[in-house]
């Protein structure tokens, strides 16, 4: 028996390993570099922790039945995942990716990436414009849906079609969504990126980053990198972020109660110009959002009439905190023109919109009334 989304948040797709537990509700923590062997010839089924350890172990079944993988990798943080992902390609390849990213992989991609030889082709990943940009040398389209921070919304199915036809990979960041809300590999996706740190962790006290496929043959590339370039999660982590995930659905669910909340209340604010959020009413990717998606998730962006009252918004939070990252229990805000996208180039950041008056929300399980009140007191202060 297969267990439904909440319960596979707690025991994954058909129940937990109780090895060596003795009972645990809790996994235990194998806080160990190596392990002993019994005599030659002869293995626990676990050497090294870089390699495997029964703690990661664990986390990674669980992300795996999450996302609908025959395996799940977990990594340091959510750049070690999409830095050991590149190394399946090779100088002289090209990948086609969302022209709006999350800055930190536009950073590896510009920086690292291309100095490796491989050539990185932006687009809006229209269905026309990804395929107009493919040819021999393409070996993947790399997308995130929503995207970061615009939140556009982008068809997977539809990546996943132009991605079959060229016999190319499809790679799809979920982090904003968390499988509890998407599922990019029942659409067509070959792999799947998370920022483990964000909503799987989900309490900003540490990192990780995923990688999850339903391919033997790629897990099986990828496993030979994750234990060469020697990026894995650490027994302590791995537990942290096990404990995370048994609230994912709880989290999500009342994030995104208070995400339409707050969204709607912006819309009305005459010093709103924009609310990006894929569950209000009109919302440009909507249709599309609710054909690959369970839910809109606990992100927004907005943008206000100047870059005073930005400013201003960021100056005064109190119980919101101005901070990066995303997806704790605590509603952050940022500003992506100089936090997550400082790298990106200015003309990129235009053409994508990404400007001074720019703000990210990610919304956290407070009291909505509370978070209401919070941008009451700022909007309705007329000194700005």
């Amino acid at each position: 028996m297969e267990y439904k989304m909440l319960t596979r948040c707690l025991y994954g797709k058909s129940g937990r390993d109780v090895r060596d537990s003795y009972g645990a509700v809790s996994y235990p923590i194998y806080q160990t570099a190596t392990f002993a062997h019994e005599k030659f010839g002869t293995s626990s089924g676990y050497d090294y922790s870089r390699m495997q350890n029964p703690t990661r172990e664990q986390l990674e079944k669980t992300v795996a039945a999450l996302e609908n993988g025959v395996d799940a990798l977990a990594f340091s943080s959510g750049m070690s995942a999409i830095s050991a992902l590149m190394e399946l390609f090779h100088p002289g390849d090209n990948i086609i990716s969302s022209n709006d990213l999350y800055g930190g992989t536009v950073r590896l991609f510009e920086s690292i990436s291309r100095k490796n030889g491989i050539e990185i082709r932006y687009s809006d990943c229209s269905p026309e414009s990804a395929e107009a940009l493919a040819d021999e040398r393409t070996k993947a389209i790399y997308i995130e849906t929503p995207t970061n921070p615009m939140m556009n919304v982008i068809s997977i199915r539809e990546m996943s079609n132009i991605a079959k036809r060229h016999g190319i990979l499809l790679i799809v960041d979920n982090t904003f969504l968390s499988p509890y809300f998407q599922n990019p590999i029942d659409f067509g996706a070959d792999i799947v990126v998370h920022s483990g740190t964000k909503f799987l962790a989900g309490h900003n006290d540490t990192m990780a980053g995923f990688l999850v496929t339903d391919s033997a043959e790629i897990s099986g590339q990828l496993r030979y990198i994750f234990k060469t370039v020697g990026s894995a999660l650490a027994p302590f982590d791995s537990w942290l972020v096990l404990r995370g995930i048994k609230t994912l659905g709880v989290r999500m669910e009342q994030g995104q109660k208070n995400a339409m909340i707050i969204a709607k209340w912006l819309s009305e604010q005459k010093r709103v110009t924009k609310v990006l959020y894929p569950g209000l009413a009109g919302s440009k990717g909507g249709k599309i959002s609710r054909e690959q998606s369970r839910g809109s998730g606990c992100m927004l962006t907005f943008e206000t009439d100047t870059v005073e009252l930005a400013l201003k918004i960021l100056n005064g939070v109190q119980l919101i905190r101005f901070a990066e990252s995303l997806g704790g229990v605590e509603t952050l805000i940022t500003y992506p023109i100089t936090q997550t996208h400082s790298d990106v180039p200015k003309d990129r950041l235009k053409e994508i919109g990404i400007t001074e008056r720019v703000l990210r929300l990610s919304v956290g399980i407070e009291d909505a009334e509370d978070l209401i009140h919070e941008f009451e007191r700022l909007f309705n202060d007329e000194t700005v």
